[in-house]
């Protein structure tokens, strides 16, 4: 009698960063067959790649830790949750069958398989695929827990990523995502300095890739050499910037390494040099301190800047950090008045911009299909768009023509 496959539930939290590790987990077990199932079919093992950066983030680890025992899988839990509170899923959690620590992760397949494997990079469920090229932080914020969790930045080496890229290429991916904890520091730690803007140039050199993007980048971190990168017509106009504060007071305490004004000055010579592209950001607020003034400086830069849209987190007290210690501490309602605000702001800002966009012809990769007929996707620009078609396979590059607004989605139709 044959053998049953092993099945095995991937539950991933948290960032692109643990989506990419998760990723090569599925792929890797997939490639030596196993089998990836939901874990409502109860499966004989469950990862759990968990995700502390706030309050909520810690509250759902918990959370499927505990759905996850329940279906009698093997739980294997690692991330960076388990990493810092390791204890909690010990006392608190009965049934965990293994927890990874970070530097340990990709040997959770060898866990599973019973036997050493290598870890596969280029088999992915996403259409646009995540690539890790850098983990790990040596900057000091003072309200993120992250480096305690992942330690100090290291980048893999070019010869890797390429590498990498190159596999991806060839499975017929048409998007790779770079990314990393603190990507725009790739390359710094290197034996032979390096620099993320020269990593894109290899890719592009040694590639057929036709969309290569960059997750997360640090303000100071675009400099003439990443701008002059933007240019190539294979690299998305797409840049996330991460802001926080508009006020000085407020990124001082967080310990950020620039002004506000700085930051304007960049984004708006960004926008001069391309004035198509699409410049998201994150926001924190109710940072311990903050004033009704210094929100009133955010809001006011925000709506000045030419954000295409924003992540807002309202501000989570993490234990170990330097802002925990801080006060006088927002209470709750501002904090969601303030979030409130902020999102309105944000969807207006969307919505115009992807109104823009209305009847221009844009390059799409569909990825799934949304259940009412249509078939959602991702331009380069990072707009979403919803399309009226369901014969086109997920992954295909198709290029879209939008004629309507949904909320501040865009729906259109597929142009030959």
């Amino acid at each position: 009698m044959q053998k049953s496959p092993v099945t095995v539930a991937v539950l991933t939290l948290g960032c692109r960063v643990n989506q990419s590790e998760s990723s090569v987990f599925e792929g890797t077990l997939r490639h030596h067959g196993v089998s990836i199932v939901p874990l409502e079919e109860s499966p004989d093992y469950c990862i759990i790649n968990t995700c502390t950066v706030t309050g909520r983030s810690d509250a759902a680890s918990r959370q499927l830790i505990r759905k996850a025992v329940k279906t009698g899988a093997k739980v294997i839990v690692t991330g960076c949750y388990s990493q810092l509170k390791g204890d909690e899923v010990v006392v608190g959690m009965a049934g965990v069958f293994q927890i990874v620590p970070m530097e340990n992760k990709e040997k959770i397949v060898n866990i599973i398989l019973g036997e050493e494997a290598e870890a596969l990079y280029h088999f992915h469920d996403r259409a646009r695929p995540y690539l890790k090229v850098q983990d790990g932080c040596n900057f000091s914020c003072s309200y993120c827990t992250v480096p305690m969790a992942r330690g100090r930045s290291r980048s893999l080496s070019p010869a890797a990523a390429i590498g990498r890229a190159k596999l991806i290429d060839a499975e017929g991916y048409h998007e790779v995502v770079l990314t990393g904890i603190h990507l725009g520091s790739y390359g710094r730690d290197l034996p032979q300095k390096t620099s993320l803007a020269t990593l894109v140039k290899n890719i592009i050199t040694r590639t057929g890739i036709r969309r290569i993007r960059l997750s997360s980048i640090e303000i100071n971190e675009v400099d003439d050499e990443l701008l002059e990168v933007l240019t190539d017509a294979r690299v998305c106009r797409h840049l996330h910037l991460p802001l926080q504060s508009g006020s000085d007071g407020v990124l001082r305490r967080m310990n950020r390494n620039y002004s506000a004004r700085t930051f304007v000055q960049k984004i708006c010579s960004i926008s001069a040099k391309f004035n198509d592209i699409a410049i998201g950001s994150d926001v924190i607020v109710g940072f311990p301190g903050e004033q009704d003034v210094d929100f009133n400086e955010t809001y006011s830069m925000i709506k000045d800047l030419p954000f295409t849209y924003l992540h807002i987190f309202p501000y989570s007290s993490r234990a170990g950090t330097a802002a925990s210690f801080m006060k006088p501490k927002v209470v709750s309602r501002i904090i969601a008045d303030r979030a409130a605000t902020l999102k309105k702001l944000a969807n207006l800002k969307k919505e115009r911009f992807a109104s823009r966009h209305i009847h221009k012809i844009l390059d799409v990769i569909i990825e799934e299909k949304d259940g009412h007929g249509h078939m959602a996707g991702t331009a380069s620009n990072y707009l979403k768009i919803r399309v009226s078609t369901e014969s086109v396979r997920p992954g295909t590059l198709v290029f879209v023509r939008p004629n309507g607004l949904e909320g501040s989605s865009l729906r259109g139709f597929v142009v030959t």
